[in-house]
C-alpha cells in the first residue's frame, strides 16, 4: 500500500482531530507518539517489548545512523526496517537538529552544514541533497527535508534567516526527492515570530510535501510561548496532510499541542526518565529512588497492562538502588505505554467529542500530585 491521510473526526470544541496516516509498512493513529529509536534502536528494548507497548512508527537519526554503521551498511542489511528487525512505519529525522545541538561542532552555510564527528572528529557533510540520499538508502517511510534550527527567543535576524534556508533546502529535498515509497514531509520554521511561521508555512505548502511538521520549538521557550506559537502555526499548515511537532514530549504538552491541531510526536523523554528512575502516570511522575517507595505494593499504576507494572513500586524502587539493568528496561517499557494509552485515550476522546474533557481530567490529576510536591517540568 502507498500513502494516504484521511480524517477521521474533528472534535467540534477545538481543532483536535481523529486521523489515520496509511504508509506502505501499515496504518498509524493519530493523534499518535513515536519512541525515539535514533541508532535504530529504542534504548534498551527488544522490538517485541517495543510493540507491546502499543507503538506504531518509531523514530530514527539521518546524522548519527550515517556515522555509524553507515547508511551503505543498512541498506545492505535491509534497510532501516530489515536492519532493526521492525516491520512497522519509521520515520527519520534529517539530522537537522543536530545543526543545532552540535552547533559548537558545525559550520553552516547555503550549501549545507559541515560537521566534526561527535564520535572520532572526522568530517561528514551535510546538505539538503546528502540528507535526502541517506535517508532514501535508509529506506525510511517518512523522511524529513534538512531544517535550520535556531534556539529562543532568538534574534530576528537570525530567524528570519534560518527560515528562509529552510525553505531553500526544502525546495531543493524535494527535488532530490526519488522514491515514491517514502514520503517527505517539510518542516515549518520561524521561532516565535507569527509572521515567520505562517509565511514559511504557505511557502512551504507550494512544495505539495506528503506532510508538514513544526520544528523549532523546545528549544528554551515557555510552554505558554509554545502554545501560541502552535495556536497559529497549526491552521497555516495543510489541513488534509499530517501534522507533527517535532521533539516536544511532555504528556501536558502533547495534550496542548492536538487541542491545537497537532496529529504526530516523538520524543526521548519517556525512555530517558525511565532510565533514570522517573516513571509517567496519571498522578503525576513518580521518582522512585526517594525512599517512600521502599516498601510501597502497589504497581506504578492500577490498570495499566505493561510488564513492570505486574512489581510493586518497592521491587522497581530495589533494582535502580542495586544497579539492576532490569529497572531502567522496566520503567522505559512503563513510560512508554503509558504515551500510547494517553494517545489512544485523546483519540478516543477525539471521537466523542469531549477531548477538552478528556485533558482537564488529565491536568486535574497531574495538578493535584504536583501541588503535593511532585513536580511536572521533566
Amino acid at each position: 500500500m502507498g500513502f494516504s491521510f484521511r480524517i477521521e473526526h474533528h472534535d467540534p470544541r477545538c481543532r483536535a482531530r481523529r486521523a489515520t496516516f496509511q504508509t506502505p509498512h501499515g496504518a498509524v493513529d493519530l493523534p499518535g507518539f513515536m519512541p525515539v529509536g535514533t541508532q535504530g534502536t529504542v534504548k534498551g528494548l527488544t522490538i517485541d517489548q517495543l510493540a507491546a507497548t502499543g507503538a506504531q512508527m518509531v523514530l530514527g537519526n539521518t546524522y548519527h545512523l550515517a556515522l555509524r554503521p553507515g547508511e551503505r551498511v543498512v541498506a545492505e542489511l535491509g534497510g532501516l526496517h530489515g536492519f532493526m528487525g521492525w516491520q512497522g512505519p519509521v520515520l527519520t529525522d534529517s539530522g537537522g537538529f543536530q545543526l543545532f545541538s552540535l552547533a559548537a561542532m558545525t559550520r553552516i552555510n547555503e550549501t549545507g552544514a559541515l560537521f566534526r564527528s561527535h564520535i572520532d572528529g572526522s568530517l561528514l557533510e551535510l546538505s539538503p541533497e546528502r540528507a535526502v540520499e541517506i535517508q532514501e538508502a535508509l529506506g525510511s517511510d517518512v523522511a524529513m527535508v534538512l531544517d535550520q534550527v535556531v534556539s529562543l527567543p532568538g534574534e530576528q535576524a537570525a530567524l528570519r534567516d534560518a527560515a528562509e534556508r529552510t525553505v531553500r533546502w526544502a525546495e531543493r529535498c524535494r527535488a532530490a526527492h526519488r522514491r515514491a515509497d517514502q514520503a517527505q514531509f517539510g518542516i515549518v520554521q520561524g521561532g516565535l515570530d507569527e509572521r515567520l511561521r505562517v509565511e514559511c508555512a504557505a511557502r512551504l505548502a507550494r512544495l505539495d510535501f506528503a506532510g508538514y511538521a513544526v520544528g523549532g520549538l523546545s528549544v528554551g521557550e515557555t510552554p505558554e510561548e509554545m502554545y501560541r506559537v502552535l495556536e497559529f502555526t497549526a491552521p497555516a499548515m495543510p489541513e488534509q496532510k499530517p501534522r507533527y511537532l517535532m521533539g516536544v514530549g511532555r504528556p501536558q504538552d502533547i495534550l496542548a499541542a492536538i487541542e491545537r491541531g497537532i496529529d504526530l510526536f516523538d520524543c526521548v523523554m519517556p525512555t530517558r526518565n525511565g532510565r533514570n528512575a522517573v516513571a509517567f502516570t496519571d498522578e503525576g511522575p513518580l521518582r522512585l529512588r526517594n525512599l517512600k517507595f521502599q516498601r510501597d505494593v502497589r504497581p506504578l499504576e492500577q490498570g495499566c497492562p505493561c510488564a513492570a507494572c505486574r512489581h510493586s513500586r518497592g521491587y522497581l524502587r530495589h533494582l535502580f538502588m542495586a544497579r539492576e539493568m532490569l529497572g531502567p528496561v522496566l520503567l522505559s517499557i512503563h513510560n512508554l505505554t503509558y504515551y500510547q494509552r494517553l494517545l489512544a485515550g485523546a483519540r478516543e476522546a477525539i471521537a466523542a467529542d469531549r477531548f477538552l474533557a478528556y485533558q482537564a481530567e488529565k491536568r486535574a490529576g497531574w495538578t493535584a500530585t504536583a501541588t503535593a510536591g511532585n513536580r511536572l517540568d521533566i
